[in-house]
């Protein structure tokens, strides 16, 4: 079976690509990503889209705001607050594109970003597009061109901090997966492997789901001609202990879930010892305790784990064609742009959730 032969294609009526934004008490910020979107927003039929807004139940007049200023938006209000993962889902099941865009609140968009950001789908085995995002607050350099995962167990962002010039010159190209603040998906392709792992929360859902569109036979490629523009954790505080546990536990178990048999058993030697480095470190900073305490809740979701592994071989049954897996041990070039990285900015008190 083919991604050709079970994607519907384009449809006479409706939109081409839903963008859908995920916000939690986040007024301002998505603000200024609609109003980006509508300036540059595409005029063709042949491009026409739909904007989701899904507010998780923020308390600041985010929906007012809506109503006064974007009543072309489609807004989706939850009651309560579910965090990233259950709002994006939200969104992902109300979108009617054939294509759809995740986008985090605090990005803004550059001219043309929805043409090429959709143009990679030509080929009918990409399920997921990476664009080309920089940093907000300093165009010229780069937050991220794609995502890479090592063997180790490591998530980066290719080019993290690197100047733009250079990745915008990049052609499409395979990436492991993009960045959740501003992918691009294959409507079919999230039918075929999911939608985001609530379980997760947030960070690294971004990383499983590149997992399982692999483990479903897609691929994902980086289009440097879509550009948006990102805030590094306006919405998040990486100062929080409680993220800090959180994203320790979610990273083993992105980790023990999807890794194919034989890389597992050829990567839990260099992990263990990754582990053990990121835990000297931590400590080295004063953050060892969050650190441990995400370990040991990945130890206690076990049963999860071994559910969601169970999950991957029935997609690789299923799949459009043969997994493809190509994890380096370690990418030597994103750790040094990890050390080197922009400094992140604090989230707002209004926006941490």
């Amino acid at each position: 079976m083919s991604a050709a032969d079970c994607d519907p294609g384009p449809t006479a009526c409706g939109p081409i690509c839903s963008v859908v934004i995920p916000t939690y008490n986040g007024r301002e910020l998505v603000s200024r990503c609609l109003a980006s979107i509508a300036q540059h927003r595409p005029r063709t039929h042949e491009h026409a889209i739909e904007v989701i807004v899904v507010d998780d139940g923020s308390s600041d007049g985010t929906a007012e705001l809506l109503a006064r200023y974007h009543p072309d938006v489609r807004l989706i209000q939850l009651k309560h607050n579910g965090g990233f993962c259950a709002a994006a889902n939200a969104g992902l099941t109300a979108a009617r594109g054939r294509f759809i865009q995740l986008l985090n609140n605090d990005t803004e968009v550059a001219p043309g970003w929805i043409e090429a950001g959709i143009a990679p789908f030509a080929d009918p085995r990409v399920g997921a597009v990476a664009p080309l995002v920089l940093l907000r607050r300093d165009p010229q350099r780069v937050d991220s061109a794609g995502d890479s995962y090592a063997l180790i167990g490591w998530a980066t962002k290719r080019g993290h901090g690197e100047p733009a010039d250079f990745w915008s010159r990049r052609p499409i190209e395979e990436v492991f997966g993009a960045s959740g603040s501003s992918a691009f998906y294959r409507a079919f392709a999230l039918r075929r492997a999911g939608k985001l792992d609530q379980f997760l929360g947030s960070y690294y859902e971004d990383t499983d789901l590149a997992f399982r569109l692999r483990w479903a036979g897609f691929c994902c490629v980086f289009s440097s001609r879509s550009v948006v523009y990102h805030d590094i954790s306006a919405t998040y505080d990486h100062g929080s202990r409680a993220l800090q546990r959180r994203m320790a536990r979610n990273a083993e178990f992105v980790f023990w879930a999807n890794l194919p048999g034989a890389l597992l058993a050829a990567a839990v030697v260099p992990h263990v010892a990754f582990v053990a480095f990121q835990g000297c470190w931590r400590m080295a900073h004063g953050r060892l305790a969050p650190f441990l305490l995400g370990k040991w809740d990945a130890v206690q979701a076990w049963r999860e784990i071994r559910r969601r592994r169970k999950h991957r071989f029935e997609l690789a049954q299923a799949a459009i064609a043969p997994a493809h897996f190509v994890l380096p041990v370690a990418v030597l070039a994103d750790a040094r742009n990890h050390l080197k990285r922009p400094r992140e900015r604090l989230a707002s008190r209004a926006n941490r959730g």
